[in-house]
C-alpha cells in the first residue's frame, strides 16, 4: 500500500513542536477524533460521580427507592460502556496516526539517505544513521501514539473535573488546584534538564551501535589479528560513558517524581480534610463528599502525570531534532541537467583539480583526452588519486577547478541519473545483497531481464560455470555482503552486474585483483570483446592487466607522472617502469622457487638417515 509523497524538508520549521504539527499533515482530524474519544471517555467518568451523588443523596433515601435503582445500575453500565468506549476509539485512532506518521517518516528518512552525496556518507558514521533511523524513529511514533495523547487525556481530565469541582463547591475547587503551577513549573524546569541529558544520552547510544556495526562489519579482521580484547576494552569504555550518561538521566527523573508525588499526597490530604470538616459542617452532603473524593483524584493525579508526559515528550522532541539534522541536509540532484541523448564517451580533462576537504588537494592538473572506444588504465601508488579520478565521472564528487567534457559537454551539465545509467562500475570492493544470485546479477539493469540475459552476462564474466554447479543454480542465496562466496566470485558476479547493464562507459576498479591468475584471464578475454566500443577506464595495481590500454596514466601524489602506451612507457625512466621490474622480478623467483619445490617422487627417492 503506497502512502502521499510529503515534502518532509518543506514542512520544517525552526520550532521542533510546529515541524512535529506539520508531521501530521492528512491525519489531523484523525487524531483530533482521538481527542474527541477522549473527551467522551472523561465525561462519562466524571458523570459516574455525579451519579454516585444522586446515589447516596437522592436515589438511596427516596421512599420508591426499589424503582429508581435499577436505572441508576443501567446509568453506571452506560457511563462504563461510554469510558471504555470512547478510550478504545482514542488508543486506536491514535496509534493508526502514530504508525502512519511514523511510516511516512521512517520512508523518507531511507529515501533521503539514498539520496545524500558520497560526501555526506563519507562524514557520518554508518551506526550513527541506523540509530536515527531506527531509535529515534521509533521516539517519534512514542510522541504521537502515548505522550501527546496522555497529555490531552490529562488537560480534558483537569478541565472536566475541575469544572465538576466548582459546581459542587468554589472553595474547594481552589484548594485542589493550588499545586498546579508549581507541578508545571517543575516539569517545565525538568523538561529542560532532561532533554539535555537524552540527547547526550541518544548521542552517545549512536557512539556505541557505531563501534558495535564497525565490529561486526570488520569481525573477520579483528579475528585475524587478534584483536578481540582490545575491541572489548574500547566497547567497554563507550558503554561505561553510555551508562554514565544513563544514570543522570535517571536521576533527573528519580527527583521529579518524589517532588511531584510529595505535591500532588498534600494537595490531595488538603483536600480531603477540608472536604472532611465541611460535610461535618453540613456544607456538603455526604454524597457530595463521596462525588468530591473521585473529581479531586482525577483531577489532582494526573497532574502529576502531566509532568511525567511532559518529560518524556522531551524524548520525542528530541529525537525528532536528529532526524532534523538529516532531513536538512541537500539531496544530490539526480535529475537536474541534460538527461537524453546518445553517449558517444569521448573525455577531455583540462587542468582538473579535486579536493576533498579545503586546502587538501587529491588531484591536480589532470589533463589528457579519451577518444569514444578506448581504454585509459589508471596506474599508481596507493592514496595516488585513481579513485577519485574515476568517481568524477558519474558525479559522485564534484570537480574544484578545470574543466571536464563528455563529448564536448561540460560534465557538471549532464544530469547524475543520465551519466550513472550510462556508466557501469565494477567497485574494488564488490558489495552484493542478500538475495539470489539472479537478482544481484540483475540489480544494476533497471528493468525486466530475461534468464537468458542473465546467463549470458554470467558466462561473458566466468562465473556461470560456478552458478550452475550450485545446487540451487541463480537462485542461491548469497549471504550478507556475499560472504557465502569467494572473493574471486563476488568479482565475477559484480562484472556480470555490470556488463548486464550495458554502459556506453565502463569503470573497472582494480576489478581483477581478487581473481587468480587463470581466472583473470578468462575475465580479461570475455571484456576485450565487450569493451569494444566502449570507453573503459581501468584501475589496476598490476601491469599485466594494463598492458593492452589505448593510454595509460600512472598517477603520483595526485598529478599525472607519466602518460603513453606499455612500450612508450618501458623506453621511459620512471614509475612504470620501475613497477614493471619489481613485478617482473618477484614473477621470476615465483617460478624459480615452484621449479625447485621436490616432487612427490624426488621425496620418495631421498634417502632415509638412520
Amino acid at each position: 500500500m503506497s502512502i502521499k509523497p510529503f515534502d518532509l524538508q518543506a514542512s520544517l520549521s525552526p520550532n521542533r513542536f510546529i515541524s512535529l504539527w506539520r508531521l501530521a499533515t492528512g491525519y489531523r482530524l484523525t487524531y483530533f477524533s482521538a481527542i474527541l474519544s477522549l473527551a467522551i471517555s472523561t465525561a462519562a467518568k466524571t458523570s459516574s460521580f455525579f451519579l454516585i451523588r444522586y446515589l447516596v443523596d437522592v436515589a438511596l433515601p427516596a421512599p420508591d427507592r426499589l424503582s429508581i435503582l435499577p436505572w441508576i445500575a443501567a446509568g453506571f453500565v452506560i457511563l462504563a460502556l461510554a469510558e471504555g468506549g470512547g478510550s478504545f476509539m482514542s488508543g486506536r485512532l491514535a496509534a493508526y496516526t502514530a504508525e502512519n506518521v511514523v511510516r511516512r517518516l521512517r520512508d523518507y528518512i531511507f529515501d533521503h539517505l539514498q539520496r545524500l552525496s558520497f560526501t555526506y556518507h563519507d562524514r557520518t558514521p554508518t551506526g550513527d544513521l541506523i540509530q536515527r533511523a531506527t531509535s529515534d524513529v521509533d521516539a517519534v511514533r512514542r510522541f504521537f501514539a502515548e505522550q501527546t495523547i496522555g497529555i490531552g487525556r490529562i488537560v480534558l481530565l483537569f478541565l472536566v473535573n475541575w469544572i465538576a469541582v466548582f459546581n459542587l463547591n468554589v472553595t474547594l475547587a481552589l484548594l485542589s488546584v493550588v499545586v498546579v503551577p508549581i507541578i508545571l513549573s517543575l516539569s517545565v524546569y525538568f523538561f529542560r534538564l532532561i532533554s539535555k541529558a537524552y540527547e547526550a544520552y541518544q548521542d552517545q547510544d549512536s557512539i556505541l551501535s557505531t563501534t558495535l556495526q564497525e565490529n561486526l562489519s570488520g569481525v573477520r579482521v579483528v579475528k585475524a589479528f587478534a584483536r578481540q580484547d582490545y575491541e572489548r576494552e574500547k566497547f567497554e569504555r563507550h558503554n561505561a560513558e553510555k551508562l554514565r550518561r544513563g544514570l543522570r538521566l535517571l536521576l533527573l527523573h528519580s527527583a521529579f517524581w518524589p517532588t511531584a508525588d510529595i505535591l500532588c499526597s498534600g494537595q490531595m490530604l488538603a483536600g480531603f480534610t477540608l472536604g472532611a470538616l465541611m460535610t461535618m459542617s453540613g456544607v456538603l452532603s455526604f454524597g457530595d463528599y463521596l462525588a468530591y473524593l473521585g473529581l479531586v483524584v482525577l483531577l489532582i493525579w494526573p497532574m502529576r502525570e502531566l509532568g511525567r508526559l511532559i518529560v518524556q515528550a522531551s524524548t520525542g522532541v528530541i529525537s525528532y531534532g536528529r532526524l532534523m539534522e538529516i532531513i536538512v541536509e541537500v539531496r544530490e540532484p539526480l535529475d537536474e541537467g541534460v538527461r537524453e541523448g546518445r553517449v558517444q564517451g569521448a573525455f577531455e580533462f583540462d587542468e582538473v583539480g579535486f579536493e576533498y576537504e579545503a586546502e587538501q588537494r587529491v588531484l591536480k592538473h589532470i589533463s589528457f583526452k579519451v577518444a569514444p572506444g578506448q581504454v585509459v588504465a589508471l596506474l599508481g601508488p596507493t592514496g595516488s588519486g585513481k579513485t577519485s579520478l574515476v568517481n568524477l565521472l558519474p558525479r559522485f564528487y564534484a570537480y574544484t577547478q578545470g574543466s571536464l567534457k563528455l563529448d564536448g559537454v561540460e560534465l557538471n551539465t549532464y544530469s547524475r541519473e543520465f551519466l550513472r545509467r550510462n556508466i557501469g562500475i565494477v567497485e574494488q570492493e564488490p558489495f552484493l545483497f542478500s538475495r539470489t544470485l539472479r537478482e544481484n546479477i540483475a540489480s544494476g539493469v533497471g528493468r525486466e531481464v530475461t534468464a537468458a540475459e542473465v546467463e549470458a552476462a554470467a558466462r561473458a564474466a566466468a562465473i556461470h560455470d560456478v552458478i550452475i554447479g550450485f545446487p540451487e543454480g541463480y537462485d542461491t542465496m548469497v549471504g550478507e555482503k556475499g560472504i557465502t562466496l569467494s572473493g574471486g566470485q563476488k568479482q565475477r558476479v559484480a562484472i556480470a552486474r555490470t556488463l548486464l547493464k550495458d554502459p556506453r562507459i565502463l569503470i573497472l576498479d582494480d576489478s581483477t585483483s581478487a581473481v587468480d591468475t587463470e581466472t583473470e584471464a578468462a575475465i580479461r578475454d570475455a571484456l576485450e570483446t565487450l569493451m569494444r566500443g566502449r570507453t573503459t577506464f581501468i584501475i589496476a595495481h598490476r601491469i599485466q592487466s594494463v598492458m593492452n590500454a589505448d593510454l595509460i596514466l600512472v598517477l603520483e601524489k595526485g598529478h599525472i607522472a607519466q602518460r603513453g602506451t606499455h612500450t612508450e612507457l618501458l623506453e621511459q625512466p620512471g614509475l612504470y617502469r620501475r613497477i614493471y621490474d619489481l613485478q617482473e622480478r618477484i614473477e621470476l623467483e615465483v617460478e624459480q622457487e615452484v621449479e625447485l619445490e621436490p616432487t612427490p617422487t624426488d621425496l620418495e627417492q631421498e634417502p632415509v638417515l638412520a
